[in-house]
């Protein structure tokens, strides 16, 4: 038999991960003619976008957003920049803004700003009437493109071949394209968040003897060793070699099998930041998202999703310290909004999402224009088949949680 080898490639989304990252404590706000010099790739728009000063562009997007009234709603993601988050009707992860938009009828157009596998995800919960806009179509995410569809289908072709199809449930983080969760909805699995991760663990224990979870292999890990799986009884399928790298005796005896992806954020953090913030602190509360690598995770006192950090930092005793380890944006809007607290961010070096980050106002204000002249750009639209599929998994995950 011939086997042939893929070519292992890096999402391009990867490679740019640190275009924005600066040594200065702030991220400052700044025309898109003087950010387009990142070097990162930016959605052509009309010329007269890009000189515009951040204070014309607040009081055009206003005038703008005015203007559509409540046929439009906003929706920011935690990670966006405070530039965008401030003319969020409603801002949160990524599932709680989509849900949100599927109760907003009234509302003709949805603005997701964040990324586009939301953008998807609000697009298969909204209602048919609706259009969801993404306003840059490079604002990706690297963690969703290490999971190509065509390389999970061949994994789970392979998988079900050797293990049989009843032996295995295949459960996909929220980051990730619609196709994954369409082939997790038409295969008896299920979809999950960092705050539900858990419950669909269990949920999927309970009807099969293993697990394929995508596309971040750290969520996956960490969740399975806090269910009481060995790290023996992991595996991680790389998508690029022969049967994922692996024998099949590994898969056999594996409850867990991890595909080879990860968040550029998160793994950003590292045991020795920790240390580094309790030697300088010996009170200070860590608390770090699960993505981030499993020795980080049980190195800090604390972890969970956005929500989590955001609510548990907000309930903490007044002048209580805490090194936070997730995306810069949300850990500078966590210390604004907790001034009673001492908030600061693991990593010294600032290093924004560079996917969330180029949701630029200007193209916000782009968008604003053209839906006010009835002029669409960078509509959202899941194909029906894959928005039935990717449904079954979306609603399973709430039956359970």
């Amino acid at each position: 038999m011939i086997v042939q080898l893929k070519e292992s490639s890096i999402p391009i989304t990867e490679i740019e991960q640190s275009a924005f990252c600066q040594t200065d404590d702030t991220l400052k706000a700044k025309s898109l003619e003087e950010e387009f010099n990142s070097g990162v790739r930016w959605q052509k728009l009309p010329i007269n976008y890009l000189k515009k000063t951040p204070e014309e562009l607040d009081q055009q997007i206003l005038k703008a957003k005015d203007k559509l009234g409540d046929r439009l709603v906003i929706l920011g993601h935690h990670y966006q920049r405070n530039e965008i988050i401030k003319f969020a009707d409603f801002r949160g992860d990524s599932f709680k803004l989509s849900q949100f938009a599927a109760t907003q009828a009234q509302s003709e157009y949805i603005i997701f700003c964040g990324v586009h596998f939301m953008a998807e995800t609000a697009d298969i919960l909204s209602s048919s009437h609706q259009k969801v806009i993404l306003p840059n179509l490079t604002a990706g995410c690297s963690m969703a493109d290490m999971a190509n569809i065509d390389d999970v289908l061949d994994c789970w072709d392979e998988l079900t071949e050797l293990l049989g199809a009843d032996s295995v449930t295949p459960i996909t983080y929220m980051n990730s394209t619609a196709a994954i969760k369409a082939l997790c909805g038409r295969n008896n699995g299920i979809v999950c968040t960092s705050s539900n991760a858990k419950a669909s663990f269990e949920w999927a224990f309970r009807k099969s003897e293993r697990v394929l979870f995508l596309p971040d292999q750290h969520l996956g890990r960490n969740t399975a060793f806090q269910l009481g799986i060995n790290l023996d009884e992991m595996v991680v399928w790389n998508p690029f070699k022969p049967l994922g790298g692996l024998t099949k005796d590994e898969l056999i005896k594996s409850k867990m099998i991890l595909w080879q992806g990860h968040c550029s954020v998160h793994t950003r953090f590292s045991v020795a930041q920790i240390e580094t913030a309790r030697k300088q602190d010996p009170a200070v509360n860590v608390i770090v998202h699960p993505e981030c690598f499993m020795e980080v995770v049980q190195s800090a006192d604390l972890n969970g999703s956005t929500e989590f950090i955001s609510k548990t930092i907000a309930n903490a005793p007044s002048g209580s310290s805490w090194a936070v380890g997730t995306e810069i944006s949300l850990v500078n809007r966590i210390a604004q909004e907790n001034p009673d607290k001492t908030v600061f961010c693991l990593d010294s070096v600032v290093c924004p999402c560079s996917t969330m980050y180029r949701i630029h106002p200007a193209y916000l204000l782009w968008i604003l224009d053209g839906l006010n002249e009835n002029i669409v750009v960078n509509e959202i639209s899941v194909d029906d088949q894959t928005a039935k599929e990717a449904r079954i998994a979306l609603d399973r995950m709430l039956s359970v949680i």
